[in-house]
């Protein structure tokens, strides 16, 4: 069996800069069996054919990251394997909505101490009221008062910010970006509610980078988090609500996703778990000082759902049989 981690590193030098250097692959290993050569029919004799994959699917990756005109950074994790291929995965990045994660997760964390957190309900008024995206901000002043989880649901659904910016104070950002950092990602910083361009003017700005918010969608998908089982699944749950993106594009729809974008102008992001059976994978992807970053995010996707989608149901010599069969196969050995 093989490990690879694949990454290229950037100088941040402006397009057709002179010092620009082309995207280097990095930290490549490769271990094989000693007698590899003389194998001739081996299982591991195949690992020549997945490198290949591994491959292209990491230049086709930088080629798409290269190709924006602002800038962008990936990060893609096989969650079978645990291969990741990265792009300006350390850059820091704006957020937008794709903060809301950590948000989530914080409220389900929060309800295994205090179980009722969830059922309790906060009034719609003009005082929580917040504009831009977002459904409830049309309700009427003091008609309605929902539950914290289903101000989660409408966080998430519809990116709703009036709920987000109630959810934040009931939890405080100090609580969410304490979750995040030992979680693995302490570049996730939720330091701003939704909507205050005054902030975000002085620089006080939602960030994180691909390679933290890939590490938070990992724990994720492997429910590993300070959370029941139960908590998680239900967080999953929230993050699969069908809705439309870039990322789901290139996706069937038979195939869930958890995944929150973000966008504000000149950003766009996207933290996904792409749910392929038998190849499960977690997928980032941010952008700034750009145009259409959407773009960038269904290119990324669509690249990752042919590569993932390959492996779906493959033996180890790279023919597909039904998974059931495989499963059963491999269960018997």
């Amino acid at each position: 069996m093989s490990l690879y981690l694949f990454e290229t590193l950037d100088d941040g030098a402006p397009s057709g800069a002179a010092r620009r250097r082309p995207a280097r692959l990095i930290r490549v290993m490769l271990v094989t069996l000693a007698a590899f050569a003389g194998a001739g029919g081996t299982a591991d004799a195949q690992e020549e054919h997945l490198a290949i994959l591994r491959a292209r699917l990491q230049s086709d990756l930088e080629t798409v990251v290269h190709a924006y005109e602002g800038v962008a950074g990936v990060h893609v994790v096989d969650l079978t394997t645990g291969d990741r291929f990265a792009v300006r995965d350390d850059f820091v990045f704006p957020q937008a909505s794709a903060i809301k994660v950590p948000i989530l997760l914080e409220l389900f964390r929060r309800a295994e101490a205090e179980p009722g957190i969830l059922r309790k309900r906060v009034e719609m008024t003009d005082a929580v009221r917040t504009a831009g995206s977002g459904v409830l901000q049309v309700l009427t002043d003091g008609g309605s008062a929902l539950s914290l989880e289903d101000y989660a649901i409408y966080m998430v659904l519809h990116s709703d910010n009036t709920a987000t910016n109630v959810l934040i104070d009931e939890l405080g950002m100090d609580a969410i970006n304490a979750l995040s950092a030992s979680l693995g990602a302490p570049e996730t910083l939720l330091q701003r509610k939704m909507i205050r361009p005054e902030e975000s003017a002085r620089g006080n700005e939602n960030l994180s980078t691909p390679r933290d918010a890939a590490v938070i969608m990992e724990r994720i998908a492997r429910c590993d988090l300070p959370m029941s089982e139960a908590a998680c699944l239900r967080v999953r749950e929230i993050l699969e609500i069908p809705k439309d993106g870039p990322i789901r594009t290139p996706v069937p729809s038979s195939i869930p996703i958890a995944f929150k974008p973000g966008g504000i102008t000149g950003v766009a992001t996207v933290w996904g778990l792409v749910d392929v059976p038998d190849r499960p994978y977690v997928l980032v992807v941010m952008s700034n000082y750009g145009g259409d970053g959407g773009a960038v995010i269904q290119r990324v996707s669509a690249l990752a759902f042919d590569y993932f989608s390959r492996l779906s149901g493959v033996t180890q010599y790279g023919t597909r049989v039904p998974l059931d069969v495989k499963r059963r196969t491999e269960g018997s050995r």
